[in-house]
């Protein structure tokens, strides 16, 4: 599960936040199934050399959230999750498409040339 994080310490958006949104998308994506364990706070941050603490408060986040559970004395597991919860790919991007259109709006792209750029690019993903 390691090799499926990164963070970039570069980018406008805390480290922490970055961690919890990129586990989330694995968890609604499917790479994490209910039950499976997580990597501890200390292996996490030595592998993505940053603070411990930073780790920490983006599990307690999730643990928050409902998205793991975390047992004193044993390792955190993905949460069994209800069919039927709201949390969807689409929810989780929506501040990003939001951005996105504010962005293409300033810059004048029309709603076409938008869809066009965003079909390119994702078929050539």
């Amino acid at each position: 599960m390691l090799e499926l994080l990164n963070v970039n310490p570069s980018s406008g958006e805390p480290i922490y936040r970055q961690l919890h949104d990129q586990i989330v998308r694995l968890i609604v994506g499917g790479q994490l199934q209910a039950e499976d364990v997580l990597p501890s706070v200390r292996q996490m941050a030595e592998f993505l050399t940053v603070n411990p603490m930073t780790v920490s408060r983006a599990v307690q986040q999730l643990v928050d959230q409902g998205w793991i559970e975390r047992r004193r004395g044993q390792p955190s597991i993905v949460a069994a999750r209800n069919c039927t919860d709201k949390t969807s790919g689409g929810s989780l991007m929506q501040p990003k498409i939001d951005d996105l259109v504010t962005q293409a709006q300033q810059l004048g792209v029309e709603l076409d040339e938008l869809q066009t750029l965003i079909a390119k690019k994702w078929v050539a993903k």
